[in-house]
Protein backbone atom coordinates (compact mmCIF):
# COMPACT_ATOMS: atom_id res chain seq x y z
CA UNK A 1 0.00 0.00 0.00
CA UNK A 2 1.32 3.02 -0.68
CA UNK A 3 1.97 5.70 1.92
CA UNK A 4 -0.63 8.33 0.29
CA UNK A 5 -3.44 5.23 0.61
CA UNK A 6 -2.27 4.41 3.88
CA UNK A 7 -2.84 8.19 4.69
CA UNK A 8 -6.40 8.08 3.30
CA UNK A 9 -6.94 4.99 5.15
CA UNK A 10 -6.12 5.85 8.01
CA UNK A 11 -8.47 9.44 7.68
CA UNK A 12 -11.31 7.72 7.02
CA UNK A 13 -10.91 5.50 9.78
CA UNK A 14 -10.27 8.56 12.31
CA UNK A 15 -13.84 10.34 10.61
CA UNK A 16 -15.60 6.92 11.28
CA UNK A 17 -13.81 6.26 15.27
CA UNK A 18 -14.90 10.01 15.33
CA UNK A 19 -18.73 9.70 14.25
CA UNK A 20 -19.27 6.46 16.45
CA UNK A 21 -17.63 8.72 19.40
CA UNK A 22 -20.59 10.56 18.83
CA UNK A 23 -22.94 7.45 18.19
CA UNK A 24 -22.38 6.39 21.58
CA UNK A 25 -22.82 9.58 23.19
CA UNK A 26 -25.87 9.98 21.02
CA UNK A 27 -27.06 6.36 21.79
CA UNK A 28 -26.76 7.64 25.78
CA UNK A 29 -29.61 10.64 24.80
CA UNK A 30 -31.58 7.30 22.85
CA UNK A 31 -31.54 5.29 26.02
CA UNK A 32 -32.09 8.13 28.20
CA UNK A 33 -35.63 9.09 26.44
CA UNK A 34 -36.91 6.41 24.32
CA UNK A 35 -40.12 4.58 25.26
CA UNK A 36 -40.07 0.98 26.50
CA UNK A 37 -40.99 -0.46 23.72
CA UNK A 38 -37.82 -0.16 21.69
CA UNK A 39 -35.32 0.24 24.62
CA UNK A 40 -33.95 -3.29 23.81
CA UNK A 41 -33.36 -2.02 20.23
CA UNK A 42 -31.34 1.27 21.47
CA UNK A 43 -29.59 -0.95 23.89
CA UNK A 44 -27.98 -3.14 21.22
CA UNK A 45 -27.31 -0.52 19.17
CA UNK A 46 -25.34 1.24 21.49
CA UNK A 47 -23.42 -1.95 22.24
CA UNK A 48 -22.45 -2.63 18.63
CA UNK A 49 -21.79 0.96 18.27
CA UNK A 50 -19.37 0.64 21.38
CA UNK A 51 -17.81 -2.58 19.72
CA UNK A 52 -17.35 -0.61 16.38
CA UNK A 53 -15.34 2.29 18.53
CA UNK A 54 -13.55 -0.67 20.13
CA UNK A 55 -12.37 -1.83 16.67
CA UNK A 56 -11.67 1.50 15.02
CA UNK A 57 -9.24 2.41 17.69
CA UNK A 58 -7.41 -0.85 17.52
CA UNK A 59 -7.01 -0.26 13.60
CA UNK A 60 -6.05 3.34 13.75
CA UNK A 61 -3.14 2.07 15.96
CA UNK A 62 -2.38 -0.88 13.77
CA UNK A 63 -1.50 1.60 11.28
CA UNK A 64 0.53 3.47 13.41
CA UNK A 65 -1.75 6.31 14.33
CA UNK A 66 -3.17 8.14 17.56
CA UNK A 67 -6.77 7.66 17.66
CA UNK A 68 -9.00 10.57 17.56
CA UNK A 69 -10.78 11.25 21.30
CA UNK A 70 -14.04 11.54 22.03
CA UNK A 71 -15.41 14.48 23.33
CA UNK A 72 -16.83 15.15 26.65
CA UNK A 73 -20.12 16.52 25.12
CA UNK A 74 -21.69 16.98 21.55
CA UNK A 75 -24.56 19.15 20.84
CA UNK A 76 -27.69 17.58 18.98
CA UNK A 77 -28.96 18.26 15.44
CA UNK A 78 -32.47 19.05 17.25
CA UNK A 79 -33.76 18.81 21.28
CA UNK A 80 -34.84 15.53 22.12
CA UNK A 81 -37.18 15.71 25.19
CA UNK A 82 -39.62 12.32 24.81
CA UNK A 83 -39.36 9.01 22.56
CA UNK A 84 -40.57 10.04 19.07
CA UNK A 85 -37.55 12.57 19.18
CA UNK A 86 -34.97 9.92 20.42
CA UNK A 87 -36.35 7.85 17.14
CA UNK A 88 -35.32 10.16 15.07
CA UNK A 89 -32.14 10.78 16.62
CA UNK A 90 -31.27 7.37 16.55
CA UNK A 91 -32.18 7.04 12.64
CA UNK A 92 -30.01 10.76 12.11
CA UNK A 93 -26.98 9.25 13.88
CA UNK A 94 -27.29 5.54 11.51
CA UNK A 95 -28.23 7.78 8.41
CA UNK A 96 -24.90 9.44 8.71
CA UNK A 97 -22.76 6.87 10.26
CA UNK A 98 -23.52 5.11 6.55
CA UNK A 99 -21.98 8.18 5.24
CA UNK A 100 -18.56 7.73 7.09
CA UNK A 101 -18.47 3.74 6.41
CA UNK A 102 -19.49 4.97 2.78
CA UNK A 103 -16.30 6.81 2.68
CA UNK A 104 -14.22 4.12 4.25
CA UNK A 105 -15.19 1.16 2.18
CA UNK A 106 -14.02 3.71 -0.40
CA UNK A 107 -10.47 4.16 1.46
CA UNK A 108 -9.54 0.93 2.77
CA UNK A 109 -8.92 -2.24 1.34
CA UNK A 110 -8.83 -5.94 1.83
CA UNK A 111 -10.43 -6.94 5.46
CA UNK A 112 -10.88 -2.90 6.52
CA UNK A 113 -12.97 -2.78 3.62
CA UNK A 114 -14.93 -6.14 3.99
CA UNK A 115 -15.41 -4.62 7.79
CA UNK A 116 -16.54 -1.38 6.41
CA UNK A 117 -18.97 -2.48 3.99
CA UNK A 118 -20.34 -4.85 7.19
CA UNK A 119 -20.42 -1.35 9.37
CA UNK A 120 -22.49 0.09 6.37
CA UNK A 121 -24.62 -2.89 5.55
CA UNK A 122 -25.64 -2.32 9.45
CA UNK A 123 -25.67 1.30 9.43
CA UNK A 124 -28.65 1.58 6.75
CA UNK A 125 -30.23 -1.54 8.67
CA UNK A 126 -30.52 0.11 11.48
CA UNK A 127 -31.45 3.82 10.09
CA UNK A 128 -34.16 2.05 8.55
CA UNK A 129 -35.44 -0.07 11.49
CA UNK A 130 -35.83 3.89 13.52
CA UNK A 131 -37.05 5.58 10.60
CA UNK A 132 -39.27 2.97 8.70
CA UNK A 133 -38.05 4.41 5.47
CA UNK A 134 -34.90 3.70 3.14
CA UNK A 135 -33.04 5.25 0.58
CA UNK A 136 -31.56 3.27 -2.96
CA UNK A 137 -27.66 4.24 -1.44
CA UNK A 138 -27.02 4.81 1.94
CA UNK A 139 -24.26 6.60 3.05
CA UNK A 140 -24.61 8.69 -0.30
CA UNK A 141 -25.91 12.21 0.80
CA UNK A 142 -26.42 13.57 -2.61
CA UNK A 143 -27.92 10.39 -3.50
CA UNK A 144 -30.57 10.32 -0.65
CA UNK A 145 -31.11 14.16 -0.78
CA UNK A 146 -29.75 14.87 2.53
CA UNK A 147 -27.17 17.18 2.55
CA UNK A 148 -24.27 17.62 5.08
CA UNK A 149 -24.40 20.56 7.47
CA UNK A 150 -19.99 21.30 7.66
CA UNK A 151 -20.86 22.39 11.35
CA UNK A 152 -22.45 19.06 11.89
CA UNK A 153 -20.16 15.90 13.09
CA UNK A 154 -20.89 13.21 10.73
CA UNK A 155 -23.19 11.43 13.29
CA UNK A 156 -25.38 13.92 13.46
CA UNK A 157 -23.22 15.69 16.48
CA UNK A 158 -21.37 18.53 17.17
CA UNK A 159 -18.72 18.17 19.64
CA UNK A 160 -19.60 21.38 22.22
CA UNK A 161 -16.47 23.66 23.09
CA UNK A 162 -16.17 25.98 26.06
CA UNK A 163 -16.39 29.70 25.39
CA UNK A 164 -12.39 29.00 24.92
CA UNK A 165 -12.46 26.57 21.82
CA UNK A 166 -10.41 24.00 23.63
CA UNK A 167 -12.09 21.77 26.03
CA UNK A 168 -15.16 20.46 25.33
CA UNK A 169 -18.62 20.50 27.75
CA UNK A 170 -21.93 19.63 27.79
CA UNK A 171 -24.13 22.08 26.44
CA UNK A 172 -26.97 20.65 24.28
CA UNK A 173 -30.68 20.92 25.02
CA UNK A 174 -31.44 17.66 26.76
CA UNK A 175 -28.33 16.02 26.48
CA UNK A 176 -27.25 13.76 29.21
CA UNK A 177 -23.70 12.47 29.77
CA UNK A 178 -21.88 10.05 27.60
CA UNK A 179 -22.29 6.46 29.06
CA UNK A 180 -18.96 4.23 27.80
Amino acid sequence: MSEEAQQAEVTALQAALAAEHAAVYGYGVVGGRIGERRRAEARTAYDAHRARRDALVRAVRDLGAAPVAASAAYELPFPVGDGAAAERLAARLEERLAGVYSDLVRAATGARRADAAGALRETAVRAVRWSGRSVAFPGLAERSGERTDERTGAAGTTPSATASGTTPSATASGTAPARH
